[in-house]
């Protein structure tokens, strides 16, 4: 308990939590706290950045990379992975999509992005596009899995460019989505796992090698004012048009030590206010099961970095469906 408060003095320190901003966190963060911290302990509240009254977008973390983000009566989900299969399914089985939890976790979307295509990210997006009539924003592999599901060419936009390519944008409703390239991380022994693309198929792929990375995005949201972007994956590609202003950086955990200097670039290229940090579950277990953190994730030592680089930004987490407004 003593460690955690004074976790939470150190974060006080940094983030203006609770309006305590007349100290500076220096990043010295001692061994004591570096042990003891976890995801919990870095939650924001409903109301951390605007009163629930004056928020005019909410954003809810589906776990792993996955977000739910609503503005009035529209809904954007990225990558929401809400089967959740077990690790023993995942490695010896077959993977297909949870109805029943699709059904009762995301009953309603206008439109869900794909950020990139392994199974974690995708794999439930072909049942969420037939039950809520959502568009597909995706790579060519992702509108390949949607078409082996049979979902209508009318839900389907491709948004892959060749490379040099100008970006593409699209309206949602108050939304504007703009999918800048990326990369992923080479978290598997130096590599990319299971690279490449879904191949056409007549068949919706059913085993965790089948879904393939495909093209990977950086996805940037204009709404209400609001300036929030997506990294599914723990690289950031340097040089087109960055984002200025950044309200909200959703930013994944899951192998972010294997790429160099990933802190020191998310900060240098996109200068985030607020830093909400994801893909750092076991995402193995359902998603009625509190979060717990995957061995080796680093949060601590991920969290120093960014506020050693920054006396302002403000980073935590979120529980699983938990929610915050801007």
């Amino acid at each position: 308990m003593l460690a955690r408060r004074v976790w939470d003095d150190q974060r006080r320190s940094y983030s203006c939590h609770e309006g305590v901003c007349d100290r500076v966190y220096a990043g010295r963060v001692n061994r004591d706290i570096r042990s003891a911290v976890n995801p919990e302990h870095l939650e924001f509240r409903r109301n951390e950045f605007v009163s629930e009254d004056k928020a005019r977008v909410h954003v809810r973390w589906l776990g792993t990379a996955g977000f739910e983000i609503r503005c009035d009566e529209h809904v954007v989900l990225i990558d929401p992975y809400i089967t959740r299969a077990p690790l023993r399914r995942c490695v010896f089985g077959r993977l297909t999509p949870d109805l029943e939890a699709i059904m009762h976790f995301v009953p309603r979307a206008d439109a869900i992005v794909v950020g990139h295509t392994h199974f974690d990210h995708a794999l439930d997006v072909p049942a969420i596009a037939r039950q809520t009539g959502a568009k597909v924003f995706g790579s060519r592999s992702a509108i390949r899995l949607c078409r082996a599901a049979k979902i209508p060419e009318s839900q389907l936009s491709m948004v892959e460019r060749e490379p040099g390519a100008d970006a593409i944008t699209a309206e949602v409703g108050p939304f504007t989505l703009r999918f800048a390239p990326s990369a992923h991380s080479r978290f598997l022994l130096g590599r990319v796992p299971f690279p490449g693309d879904i191949a056409d198929c007549d068949d919706v792929p059913v085993k965790t090698a089948d879904y393939r990375c495909g093209a990977v995005f950086r996805v940037e949201i204009q709404v209400a004012g609001r300036t929030i972007v997506h990294l599914g994956s723990a690289e950031l590609t340097p040089g087109g048009i960055v984002p200025q202003n950044v309200d909200l950086l959703l930013l994944c955990v899951a192998g972010w030590r294997s790429t160099p200097d990933l802190p020191e670039r998310v900060m240098r290229s996109l200068s985030p206010e607020r830093i909400l940090l994801s893909h750092w579950d076991n995402f193995f277990e359902p998603m009625d099961q509190p979060a717990r953190v995957l061995p080796s994730i680093g949060m601590a030592h991920l969290v120093e970095r960014l506020a050693t680089l920054s006396r302002d930004v403000r980073t935590g987490t979120l529980p699983i469906r938990g929610e915050v407004g801007l």
